[in-house]
């Protein structure tokens, strides 16, 4: 065997997301709204005036590939570093390679640094000159936010690209491509049903590099039928790509929990129960949605419907005793009951004010006959009216609890609806005072006293 058969075998032996990577600006797929004809990034790009930027998005959708364009168009030097495998002294090379060709040659260095939210400040201070001084042109890629996972030094010297997801449409012609590529599979002349190319396209969910291994995959295991040509079912590509793609990022992490809690507070139990199920088939463990779920229970449930808690929390315990798949459906139980009770936020409004007047009041003496009294009489010590014991007055006496300084402070007000009817309408037989004195930011005037 020669050089050039080992050559052909290397070559045979890169995965086909790798073969089919654009080689110029009108082979790439998907971002025209960064990319189209006339827009900043392709302008910058044709005229090799690319400043520093961050390509920012999900896997698979070309942020890589689009470097690689700008390393072939540019009439620059380019280095490519990847953030997980590079330290400090191999930016510190890059930066002293760049200085010299811009020094020696007069020219510029473009650096690609994959994975760049992985870089600590150390290693971003090590960069930050070389940006700054215009030594190199930063092309950061990465799959999480920037603005919260990078140093906002480096974020403020660049121009961010946000990529999106590729549409479903984008993905099938990118397949389809590929099988008639001399580049790509070509050579098995292989007939792929339109139905099976759909399938790869949407179970995918824009992520171009998990179409591309499925379809390969699809392609390399079908036997041949008794013709010798190669049929790709619909059967098939299911084999191939057997799940949807729901991995996700922590910045998807964040969207899809914050979408499970407003759904919640909005009582439609579908979509909570489908964005804790895209969590959980994502990688989620349920324990992080449970708990979510029990802390729902008393901020937007609360007082309206006390069992929502109960509820809840029994959910988290099957779960623990009972493991996935059976605790997954006292979990789907508890999502349900918490979006289909009734809403009230009185009891964290009530807490926010209790913790401020905490915080802010100062003369805030605890009345003497509610003290311990283990030791001595405490009426004989201090002057004061005696404790009234409520279950001598039929469960409940009128009495001050709260210190002088807060006296006739309301922290929990009823919102009157489901349970804190029932609330409502005792307080009011008993007597009890109503009405806010706070605003829901707190209480605004300490020592009011009521009417």
């Amino acid at each position: 065997m020669d050089l050039f058969d080992w050559a052909g075998r290397a070559n045979d032996a890169r995965p086909l997301a790798d073969k089919m990577r654009a080689n110029n600006l009108d082979e790439f797929i998907g971002q025209r709204h960064i990319v189209a004809e006339g827009s900043l990034l392709r302008r910058a790009i044709q005229m090799d005036r690319l400043g520093s930027c961050i390509f920012w998005g999900p896997p698979g959708c070309g942020k890589t590939t689009l470097a690689n364009i700008i390393a072939q168009t540019t009439q620059g030097n380019f280095i490519q570093l990847n953030a997980v495998q590079s330290g400090v002294a191999d930016v510190k090379k890059a930066v002293e390679d760049a200085r010299n060709a811009l020094k020696l040659y007069g020219k510029r260095t473009y650096l690609l640094l994959d994975e760049c939210h992985r870089f600590n400040k150390t290693q971003s201070d090590s960069l930050l000159p070389a940006i700054e001084q215009g030594t190199i042109i930063f092309i950061g890629s990465t799959t999480e936010n920037p603005f919260a996972s990078m140093t906002p030094a480096i974020v403020s010297r660049c121009r961010v690209f946000e990529f999106h997801r590729l549409a479903d449409e984008e993905i099938a012609e990118a397949l389809r491509k590929a099988l008639v590529s001399r580049k790509g599979l070509q050579s098995y002349h292989a007939q792929v049903e339109d139905a099976a190319v759909e399938h790869i396209a949407r179970m995918s969910a824009g992520d171009l590099r998990t179409a591309y291994n499925a379809l390969e995959l699809a392609v390399m295991t079908t036997p041949p039928a008794s013709d010798g040509q190669i049929r790709v079912t619909l059967a098939d590509a299911e084999q191939s790509i057997q799940r949807k793609s729901l991995a996700y990022n922590q910045d998807m992490y964040d969207v899809l929990l914050a979408a499970v809690c407003k759904s919640l507070r909005g009582s439609d139990s579908n979509a909570a129960l489908y964005y804790a199920f895209r969590l959980i088939e994502g990688g989620c463990d349920p324990m992080n949605v449970l708990r979510r779920l029990i802390v729902h229970a008393s901020e937007d449930v609360g007082m309206a419907d006390p069992n929502a808690l109960v509820v809840a929390t029994a959910a988290l315990t099957a779960f623990e005793k009972l493991g996935a798949p059976e605790g997954l459906i006292p979990m789907s139980n508890a999502i349900i009951y918490v979006c289909e009770a009734e809403k009230s936020n009185s009891v964290v409004l009530a807490m926010e004010r209790a913790r401020r007047a905490a915080r802010e009041v100062r003369d805030d003496a605890i009345p003497a006959y509610l003290k311990d009294n283990s030791f001595g009489d405490v009426k004989s010590k201090e002057q004061g009216a005696a404790y009234r014991y409520p279950h001598n007055y039929g469960g409940w006496v009128a009495q001050q609890y709260l210190p002088d300084s807060l006296r006739g402070e309301i922290f929990y007000q009823p919102q009157g609806r489901g349970y804190e009817k029932t609330v409502a309408e005792t307080r009011r037989r008993k007597g009890m005072p109503e009405g806010p004195l706070c605003t829901p930011a707190g209480p605004q005037h300490f020592g009011k006293k009521s009417d």
